[in-house]
C-alpha cells in the first residue's frame, strides 16, 4: 500500500482533473446533490438548468449517450450509485451521489467561488486578442 503523501502534489491535481473530465461531469454531478434522480429526471433536470442560465456552459442539451457514458464514468471512479428498480423494460434507474462525490463537490466550491471572484479578468485573459505569447 502506497502513502499518499507519497504522490506529488501535481499528479494528484491531475488525478482530480481527470475525474473531472468530461464536459457535462460537473453538471451532473450538481444536480445529484440535490438527491437520487432517476435517470430521465436527471437528463431533464441537466439540461433544464442549461436552458435557463441561456446555454452559457453548453451549446446544446445533454444526450441521452453522453449522458449514459457521463454516468459510467463517475461510476468507474466511485462518485455515483447506480439503483434499478422493477424489470429490465419498463423499470426505472436511479443514481445518487457516494460520500466521495457528495466530497468532491464540497472540495470544489471554493474553486467556483475562485471562479466567480476572478470572472472578469479570466474572461479578458482567455481572449485570444489579449494573449501576447
Amino acid at each position: 500500500m502506497t502513502n499518499d503523501w507519497d504522490v506529488p502534489y501535481r499528479q494528484s491535481l491531475h488525478e482530480a482533473l481527470a475525474v473531472l473530465s468530461g464536459q457535462w461531469t460537473v453538471a451532473v454531478l450538481a444536480t445529484l446533490a440535490l438527491g437520487e434522480r432517476r435517470y430521465k429526471d436527471l437528463m431533464a433536470e441537466v439540461n433544464g438548468v442549461e436552458e435557463r442560465v441561456g446555454w452559457v456552459s453548453h451549446p446544446k442539451p445533454v444526450t441521452d449517450k453522453v449522458l449514459t457514458d457521463t454516468l459510467q464514468r463517475a461510476r468507474d471512479n466511485g462518485l455515483v450509485v447506480r439503483r434499478a428498480e422493477g424489470s429490465q423494460i419498463g423499470g426505472s434507474v436511479w443514481y445518487r451521489l457516494t460520500p466521495s462525490g457528495k466530497e468532491l463537490l464540497r472540495a470544489l466550491r471554493p474553486l467556483a467561488t475562485w471562479a466567480q471572484q476572478n470572472r472578469d479578468s479570466l474572461a479578458k485573459d482567455a481572449s485570444p486578442s489579449t494573449d501576447k505569447t
